[in-house]
């Protein structure tokens, strides 16, 4: 049986309190639309296709490399009437497999079950049990335990409001089944809207068995209405991130401080201390520490590196045996070789550093190329921008950069070269020499310090 997906997306949430739409709200780094569609491609399918409305061109640039058939909601009349926007573009002899893009942890197994079991009666159902069930519709059953209908909370009588039972919102249902049933949902209901789960009454009165599946987990069914809902979809996300991480050998210190806002490729031995975030693709060795209050992103590391806290780390390349930090901030575009030391309140931006190169102290080292075994002081400057234009510099092997020197772009330091301490560098220094630019020291005798009047 060929499957087609519908994703609905054309919500604005405004309980959300939020300029974009609902969907493009971030969990983990990604819009909440992003995380249903990566599952959802998951599943053997036909078409996606995703009905949206409020934020138009901003929901469809969240997917734009994606293979998806857009359909465009130009009123919000409810579900229902979402669906009937992209029925007529589906073959009747598909089933339809009816995601949200607000409910972002829907699992893969429990679409996958649902899927299957749509197979022998055209109509599958996707349920949880709540202990406060408030907000979601229930489900109602007969004297058998066939299900027989959806009751929204706005409509449920009391006797139903104490139904545990809810509606998850996903379903698989043949389309020859629901073009029978579409053009027979009305507004009359509180919500004035055209209720896709009135589809599950129609069905049963004209003789379709509803195949009830539970979900994996409630959590996972839970939809995003509120900022509130959103962290805490946030964090249950995170937990099951680093549990995962940990059961592949890693050690998180606590997974409740602990953010992964994308993927991350990691080998063994690693140790990960509190309040880390990392962020896009990632690559990590083996035998690694990270410190607490550091953020990675985009960047790949390799073995024996030790991350000391409150650094920040973008788009580089570590080599083995670094150590980096405390407060080191290594920006995009830099690679450090193997052994390199970056201490603390230093700045290394588009520049490569050489093996055993060591930069301890309040530095800022950018667009520069340094060689191997050359130490740069505390507060050296490489002086990359003339107010109009970038230059480089470029540091030799076995350089001794001494500490408040500012190197002035384009310059070229030689191997072996000293440069002494409190030096401004303007012009290229030979190999093995030593440069210096001091003026003479003076000294006036009987100094008056100026006073405040």
């Amino acid at each position: 049986m060929s499957l087609s997906i519908v994703i609905l997306a054309a919500g604005q949430g405004t309980r959300m309190h939020s300029d974009k739409p609902k969907v493009l709200n971030l969990l983990a780094g990604k819009p909440l639309l992003t995380h249903v569609y990566e599952t959802a491609i998951k599943i053997e399918h036909r078409e996606i296709y995703i009905v949206y409305g409020c934020g138009g061109e901003q929901v469809q640039n969240t997917l734009e490399s994606s293979q998806v058939s857009w359909v465009k909601q130009e009123e919000q009349l409810g579900t229902g009437h979402a669906i009937q926007q992209v029925l007529p573009d589906i073959p009747k002899s598909d089933d339809i497999l009816i995601l949200y893009g607000d409910v972002p942890l829907i699992s893969e197994v429990s679409l996958t079950k649902l899927v299957e079991a749509a197979a022998n009666t055209g109509f599958s159902l996707l349920t949880a049990y709540f202990d406060k069930p408030y907000g979601y519709g229930r489900i109602v059953r007969d004297g058998n335990d066939n299900i027989t209908a959806i009751v929204e909370e706005k409509d449920a009588t009391e006797e139903q409001q104490n139904i545990c039972e809810v509606n998850a919102g996903f379903m698989v249902i043949r389309a020859e089944i629901l073009n029978r049933s579409i053009n027979s949902l009305n507004k009359k209901n509180k919500q004035n809207e055209y209720y896709l789960t009135d589809i599950v009454e129609i069905a049963v009165n004209d003789d379709v068995k509803v195949s009830p599946i539970l979900a994996e987990s409630a959590v996972e069914v839970q939809g995003i209405n509120t900022r509130t809902q959103l962290s805490e979809a946030e964090r249950y996300y995170q937990i099951i991130q680093a549990y995962r991480l940990m059961d592949q050998g890693v050690g998180i210190t606590d997974p409740s401080r602990f953010d992964l806002r994308g993927e991350l490729e990691i080998g063994h031995n690693n140790e990960i201390d509190v309040n880390v975030v990392m962020e896009g693709k990632l690559k990590l060795g083996n035998n690694n520490s990270i410190a607490p209050n550091c953020v990675i992103k985009d960047t790949i590391i390799g073995n024996n590196v030790k991350i000391f806290a409150n650094s920040v780390i973008e788009n580089s390349i570590i080599g083995n045996d670094c150590y980096i930090g405390p407060f080191a901030r290594i920006r995009p575009d830099s690679v450090l070789d193997d052994h390199v030391h970056v201490g603390n309140f230093v700045e290394i931006k588009k520049s490569s550093l050489g093996k055993r190169t060591k930069a301890n102290h309040l530095s800022y080292i950018g667009d520069t190329e340094v060689g191997s075994d050359t130490n740069v002081g505390a507060g050296v400057i490489t002086c990359n921008y003339d107010g109009v234009n970038k230059h480089r510099t470029t540091i030799g092997d076995n350089v001794f950069v001494g500490s408040d020197v500012q190197l002035i772009a384009p310059v070229k330091i030689e191997d072996g070269s000293t440069i002494a301490a409190g030096s401004t560098i303007t012009k290229d220094v030979d190999a093995n020499s030593l440069a210096i630019s001091r003026t003479e020291q003076k000294l006036v005798s009987f100094w008056e310090r100026p006073k405040k009047k």
